[in-house]
């Protein structure tokens, strides 16, 4: 249902990552089920000096975790097409379709937690030039199916 590729939100580095959509996910559908790792807050401060402080959720009032799984490298975006709900009894991050799906395209959640907050995120310096270029090869890849699709179906040949 999901599988990790090349994401071309961010910096276009190599570890720049995200997960997309291998078959078409209705509305509503379980994605992914993130297994996590939690710590006291007043632990976080050790988190903080190393790469993992990008990657890490609030669990509750006084913990942070670590999910595991697909969990971390699900991008951010104030337009998501994911939302999460975070399970307290089976110790996971589950991820839903937020909307409709397709194959191929990139899951995306917001970080707020809201799926429709617009506060400003830490790492967003740039976001809304990325968005754009991002939202342009979505559509260059949709024009791009669409007219395989006509070809397909041309029967003048």
């Amino acid at each position: 249902m999901i599988e990790v590729k090349q994401s071309k939100l961010g910096d276009g580095g190599e570890f720049n990552r995200g997960v997309f959509a291998t078959v078409d996910i209705a509305k509503g559908t379980l994605i992914h089920q993130a297994p996590v790792v939690p710590y006291p807050n007043e632990d976080h401060e050790h988190v903080e000096k190393t790469i993992l402080e990008d990657y890490v959720f609030e669990y509750g009032a006084n913990h942070t975790a670590i999910l595991l799984g697909y969990g971390s490298l699900i991008n951010h975006s104030y337009e998501p097409n994911a939302t999460y709900d975070i399970n307290f009894d089976n110790h996971t991050f589950d991820f839903y379709a937020y909307t409709d799906i397709k194959a191929g395209e990139e899951i995306v959640i917001n970080y707020n937690g809201e799926e429709d907050s617009m506060d400003p995120l830490w790492f967003l310096d740039d976001y809304e030039e990325r968005m754009l270029e991002f939202n342009k090869s979505n559509d260059d890849e949709g024009e791009k199916e669409t007219e395989t699709q006509s070809m397909d179906t041309d029967t003048s040949k």
